[in-house]
């Protein structure tokens, strides 16, 4: 008899959460034993459960506290708890940092049922699995590591203005341009100028890139 697995999900998005709870819950020795929305939540219900939790599939982008931040102090107190990434982000830098915060396997969220079970079955056994294509960034961040004075020059040659943060920020929240030129107090057509400065400035062609590219920078 297989042992039973006791897993948790932690995602902002509950249309997600329920996607992955079905894709896992063909599998007789995998449990849900908790969802939670964010970092903060996860690491609330962690210590409420009265028993230990055998694996978390993680998200990065939440409110509060972001996946990458929350598997740090997950495995800094809870060393036992295997933590598996399941995103949408492939970019090299959140795969280092997580792998950095101690993730124990990185995945995207077009994991089929089967080979997000078996990642299950094979992060439990102590191996570390990963997105082909996830892992040949892993591969090609040993070759080429990432250099941290490099990348924090490059944050810096970054500048934005008060207003393209604040745009920015808007942006990152999915509201649309005229929404935004409402709660600035702009007509649309600056708020446009503004994303078009942003764009060239972040050298990126789409809102999500922009918000994806200004929060790895840290600049929102």
């Amino acid at each position: 008899m297989k042992k039973l697995l006791r897993l948790s999900i932690v995602d902002d998005n509950p249309f997600l959460i329920n996607a992955v709870a079905d894709k896992l819950s063909f599998y007789d020795d995998i449990r849900i034993v908790f969802t939670a929305h964010s970092g903060v939540q996860a690491l609330s219900k962690i210590a409420f459960e009265g028993k230990p939790i055998d694996l978390i599939l993680m998200d990065i982008e939440m409110p509060e506290m972001d996946g990458i931040e929350a598997t740090g102090l997950i495995k800094a107190k809870y060393p036992q708890i295997k933590i598996l990434m399941l995103t949408v982000f492939d970019d090299e830098s959140r795969i280092f940092r997580a792998i950095q915060n101690g993730a124990d396997g990185y995945l995207l969220k077009d994991t089929a049922p089967e080979d997000l079970y078996q990642a299950v079955i094979q992060t439990m056994a102590g191996g570390a699995a990963m997105t082909p294509s996830i892992a040949r960034k892993a591969l090609n961040l040993l070759r080429n590591p990432l250099e941290p004075s490099a990348a924090a020059d490059q944050c810096d040659q970054v500048k934005l203005s008060g207003r393209e943060v604040e745009v920015l920020e808007q942006l990152a929240k999915g509201l649309p341009y005229t929404r935004i030129a409402e709660n600035l107090f702009l007509s649309p057509s600056t708020v446009r100028k503004h994303i078009e400065n942003i764009y060239q400035k972040l050298q990126v062609h789409s809102k999500l890139d922009a918000v994806q590219e200004a929060r790895l920078r840290r600049l929102i």
